[in-house]
């Protein structure tokens, strides 16, 4: 029996493959695309807020912009008046282009370039400094008016992270500030934390809560924390995903490609998107005394959190045409036009695993189900989209359409690259207008 991963329902997703719209662009376009659905990242945004406004809590949404790379969600930022983290330059030239006020940026990353500590400084940016050497760097900018900090904390339950200040080091640096008068204004706290799991992201907060008060105590601002991102995506049932990793082996991919389950994201989480900031509000930090959200009211405390795949959970899909089907012993193997750099998960030794859909463009053809995996258009042995055989309801034909449901977040764009002089597959933003899907071109200021 074939192994199946089925995406969960989604029927506006559904209404869009059923249109005939993908096929006209696919024509259009000659390769393969990535739709964009901004409403659906307009409604997850909703939810976070609704998730803050429900604890009582006063906190901030900032998009994590490295998770896709339209423009037209940062454009769904400015309008509706959210922030969103950037980490290079480019990203922070990308926001302000479209309309994000320097003041609704977090500036995070490693070691930041000094051009984007002078820009992200002058725009009123908020910086998360991640070393002495970093602070430094910012205590000796140019810049008319003090420049925003928060102070990233080293994580101890993950020992082996490159990112924070430890103990002795933020006392360093507490010190540091304050003794900078006005150059500089520290706001609060941040850390980054690997994971999906509540507890200890609560664990971690309550304490960048104390030290909010203990930095108060110098004289600092101290009002705020960014507790990151890490909401997780539920892109699938509990039945099916447990399903699927209690059945899958080597047989069920290519070349008895072998993975194990701590190799997949976690493709069904109990608690997802806006649930997970519940959950971690509802915490009780190191399972004591109040919860997270009472002691951030408590201490007047604003929480700031950085979501990116949880904000485009459902905001975008990712369409390839079939160039060619060859058999195998048993299964067969359909190459598409376009490569596993345009679904990123493959490029982690890892795989993305929601069941892509077969489009015939409406010719009903009946036949036995069809085992196959899917291969890119390059001369590399691994460039497979799909390692696993999918069951196809029949035989792919060129001029077929695979749709990867649910690429929007991290899948579509980290990992591009214009391979073999292949251009880059182009986003489309997709919208509802007179009951009917209408589509532009999503755009990028000119630089």
């Amino acid at each position: 029996m074939a192994l199946t991963l089925p995406a969960r329902p989604d029927p506006w997703h559904d209404e869009i493959l059923a249109g005939g719209l993908l096929q006209e662009l696919s024509y259009a376009f000659g390769g393969p695309f990535h739709f964009v659905l901004p409403e659906r990242f307009d409604a997850n945004l909703a939810a976070f807020r609704t998730a803050l406004d429900e604890s009582g809590v006063d906190g901030t949404v900032y998009f994590a912009k490295k998770a896709n790379k339209a423009a037209a969600f940062v454009e769904r930022c400015a309008r509706q008046g959210a922030g969103v983290d950037v980490a290079s330059h480019g990203e922070l030239r990308e926001a302000l282009g479209h309309g994000v006020r320097g003041e609704n940026l977090v500036v995070t990353g490693p070691a930041k370039a000094g051009r984007l500590l002078q820009v992200a400084a002058l725009q009123g940016a908020l910086i998360a400094v991640d070393s002495l050497d970093e602070l430094e760097r910012v205590l000796h900018l140019d810049t008319p008016r003090p420049v925003r900090v928060l102070l990233r904390r080293f994580p101890p339950s993950q020992p082996r992270s490159r990112f924070g200040l430890d103990d002795e080091q933020l006392d360093t640096a507490l010190l540091r500030c304050a003794e900078a008068g006005d150059r500089i204004r520290m706001e609060g706290f941040s850390f980054h934390l690997s994971g999906y799991a509540v507890q200890p992201r609560a664990d971690l907060a309550g304490e960048l809560v104390e030290l909010c008060l203990k930095a108060r105590i110098l004289g600092l601002q101290a009002d705020r924390i960014s507790i990151g991102g890490g909401f997780a995506v539920d892109y699938t049932s509990a039945g099916h995903w447990e399903a699927f990793l209690a059945a899958q082996g080597p047989d069920d991919y290519h070349a008895r490609k072998s993975f194990a389950p701590d190799d997949f994201y976690p493709y069904h989480s109990p608690v997802a998107g806006a649930d997970a900031l519940r959950a971690v509000l509802a915490a009780r930090p190191h399972g004591t005394g109040a919860t997270l959200a009472a002691r951030l009211r408590e201490a007047g405390v604003m929480l700031l959190l950085e979501p990116g795949r949880a904000l485009l959970a459902g905001a975008g899909s990712s369409v390839f045409a079939v160039q060619g089907v060859k058999d195998r012993a048993g299964y067969g193997i359909v190459t598409v036009d376009g490569t596993s750099l345009s679904l990123s998960e493959q490029w982690f030794d890892s795989e993305f695993l929601p069941d892509p859909v077969l489009l015939t463009g409406g010719r009903h053809r009946t036949g036995p189900e069809y085992r196959a995996c899917v291969g890119g258009a390059s001369c590399l042995d691994s460039d497979l989209l799909t390692w696993r055989k999918i069951a196809f309801p029949t035989r792919p034909r060129a001029g077929d359409l695979l749709v990867y449901p649910n690429t929007a977040g991290y899948q579509m764009d980290s990992n591009e690259s214009p391979f073999h002089d292949l251009p880059l597959p182009p986003k489309v933003v997709v919208h509802r207008a007179d009951g009917r899907p209408r589509w532009r071109l999503d755009h990028r200021p000119a630089c």
